[in-house]
């Protein structure tokens, strides 16, 4: 019988995003307020293109139609785009309405 292959190492976004192009309010651990554009979305995180700099590790605060504002970690930042991990999931119940509201 053959060798089973070594498990793949754990990624940190093991779902699938939804893409959308929705401008959100975000707010920075600073207090800076800035918007936007979150390019896609899963229930566990987004990605969004940013004016103005975003520092990996940052908690920010992201305000989402239909379920309000959620605490994110930013992940990684790279050109004028973040990638965050949101603290909270968005309710399964209610994700299909968010992802309406932002497409």
């Amino acid at each position: 019988m053959p060798a089973q292959p070594a498990m793949t190492a754990y990624e940190d976004r093991v779902e699938p995003r939804d893409e959308t192009l929705y401008r959100a309010r975000l707010s920075t651990s600073a207090g800076e307020a800035r918007v936007v554009t979150i390019v896609n979305v899963s229930p566990n995180g987004f990605m969004a293109r940013s004016d103005e700099p975003v520092a990996t590790g940052d908690i920010v605060q992201v305000t989402l139609p239909v379920v309000g504002t959620f605490a994110a970690e930013v992940r990684w930042a790279l050109g004028g785009r973040i990638g965050c991990k949101l603290a909270q999931e968005v309710p399964p119940a209610l994700y299909q309405f968010v992802l309406a509201a932002m497409r």
